[in-house]
This record gives structure tokens, sequence and C-alpha cells, in this order.
């Protein structure tokens, strides 16, 4: 079932991987990613990322954002083993993801729109979460009173398609208690 009401599509599939994939691949990717912390661009100034990324997807292929080019590393078996999950699902082919690792309750992502020239007119994002939940919370760009907030748990997989990208943003805020680690991956199709 869609979760807007109106200018977009996002879908929550809760407890999309069993226990044992998610302890699995939390603990693979943890390990395996070569995980950085680089400067962005926000609103003029130059910032650390309050989080830790990695960029992967097909050979040779980058992501750019927030002023910062991101070089792509291999896929790795346990994320060609996400990517296909989630493939089926979304009846796409994803051809690039960049990981998250928030370490505690203080790493967060603001208010943005996945919407990179790169990514194309409608883009299609997959997300899946490992490890502690989080709040990720929806706000239409134009109408101000229409916001949703729901919780990422272990082992969720939110789609996001349609025109979302042109009419919602959306954050990870940071949280007031204590936050174990939570890695998030989001494939995307870049043209």
């Amino acid at each position: 079932m869609n979760l807007l009401s109106q200018d977009g599509e996002v879908y929550l599939f809760q407890d999309f991987f069993s226990e044992e994939e998610r302890k699995k691949y939390f603990k693979s990717l943890l390990a395996e990613t070569p995980w950085e912390q680089k400067p962005i661009k926000m609103f003029g100034k130059e910032i650390m990322q309050p989080r830790l990324t990695a960029w992967f997807g097909d050979e040779g292929m980058s992501y750019r954002y927030s002023g910062l080019t991101m070089k792509g590393h291999v896929w790795t078996p346990t994320l060609l083993e996400i990517k296909a999950r989630i493939e089926e699902n979304a009846q796409v082919r994803f051809n690039g993801v960049l990981l998250n690792l928030y370490r505690n309750q203080n790493d967060s992502m603001g208010w943005h729109r996945d919407n990179e020239k790169e990514l194309g007119l409608n883009p299609v994002i997959g997300s899946v979460s490992l490890g502690e939940t989080r709040r990720f919370i929806l706000r239409h760009r134009e109408k101000k009173d229409l916001k949703f907030e729901l919780e990422l748990t272990d082992g969720s997989f939110l789609l996001m398609k349609g025109k979302t990208q042109h009419f919602w943003q959306h954050s990870v805020p940071k949280e007031n208690s204590a936050a174990g680690p939570r890695i998030n991956l989001t494939f995307r199709i870049i043209k």
C-alpha cells in the first residue's frame, strides 16, 4: 500500500529480511565496507558528513551529490545478494548503492531529495535498513502541513518511486536517546 496520500509513491516492507539474514548482512557490511567521512557543501559552507558513507556500483560508476564525487567500489557478494532480493520486489535493476553508517544517535541526514540529474526524471530508490531502528520523516515541499513519519526497523525495505523526489523531502534526524549503529543502503539507478 502506498504510504503517501498524493504526489508520489512510498512502500514499506517490514521484516523483508529474516533475522538470520539481518545479522549476517550487518556484520559483513560493518566489517568489509571501506567507510569514509567526507566533507560536503551545504548552504555554501563545507562541513563533514554527519555519518560514514561508501559507494558501490557497476564498474567505473561514480556518484555525485552535495559537491562530492564518490568513486565506486565493485559489488561485494553481500551487496549482490541484497540487491537481487530487492530488485525482485521493486521490478527494476539497480546499478549503484550508497551505504550510510549511522554510528549512534548523533549521526543524521538532513532534509533533502534524491533528485540528482543522473538519477533520471522519476528516480527509484530502494532503501534497506539494518541494525538500530531510526525515524524517517517525509515532508511535502509545497504543502507544509503534509508530513509523514515512520520507523525504519532492522531488516526493513523502503521503496520510493514515481514523483516522490519532485514533491517530497526526507530526513533521518538525530535521536534524543541513545541509539546503536544502523547501516542504510540506498540502491539507485544511475542513467
